[in-house]
């Protein structure tokens, strides 16, 4: 197969996956998110001689990439509007609530919060990308051995985040803290 063939299948078969990838991480409007997904894949399109033969975690890696540089922009974007003294649209794209807020299990949303983003990536891919050790080494740019530490990590690191919830909860309804 030709490596046009291959990054028209990749486009083809993972496009909602990875616009989902992107939209799950980056608050901002439907335009925004699409040209997030349209630098991964153009991307992908320079480098499509090395796209490889399960091709979705490099597009996630390739993806959280184009995340950062996007989120470094929109930091920019941020602070310039300040600067220009229109405090309202920075406020108003600042304060808006997640739409977990009100939904059941947002406490699982809060732990989350309260862990670095690097171990919130971690725990997102595996649990919303439902990647693999082997696809999440991919993602990451490194080995499975640090792949499978950095989510045995990550997932410790969020037991006892929830454990600290539990424990302030049961103390303020007058618990031993022993839930």
């Amino acid at each position: 197969m030709s490596t046009d063939d291959a990054f028209a299948d990749a486009y083809r078969a993972h496009y909602w996956a990875v616009s989902r990838f992107v939209a799950r991480r980056l608050d901002a409007p439907a335009h925004e998110v699409e040209e997030v997904v349209a630098e991964v894949f153009s991307i992908a399109w320079r480098r499509r001689a090395e796209l490889p033969d399960a091709p979705l975690p490099w597009l996630y890696g390739v993806a959280r990439n184009c995340l950062a540089n996007t989120v470094r922009g929109l930091g920019r974007y941020r602070r310039l509007l300040r600067r220009l003294g229109h405090h309202e649209a920075v406020q108003r794209r600042q304060t808006v609530d997640s739409p977990d807020a009100e939904r059941p299990g947002s406490w699982v949303h809060e732990a989350l919060a309260r862990l670095s983003s690097a171990d919130q990536e971690v725990l997102r891919l595996t649990a919303w990308e439902e990647l693999t050790l082997e696809e999440l080494a991919v993602t990451l740019d490194c080995g499975r051995s640090a792949a499978a530490m950095r989510l045995h990590r990550a997932r410790r690191r969020l037991r006892a985040e929830i454990d600290r919830m539990r424990m302030t909860v049961s103390v303020r309804a007058g618990g031993d803290g022993n839930a």
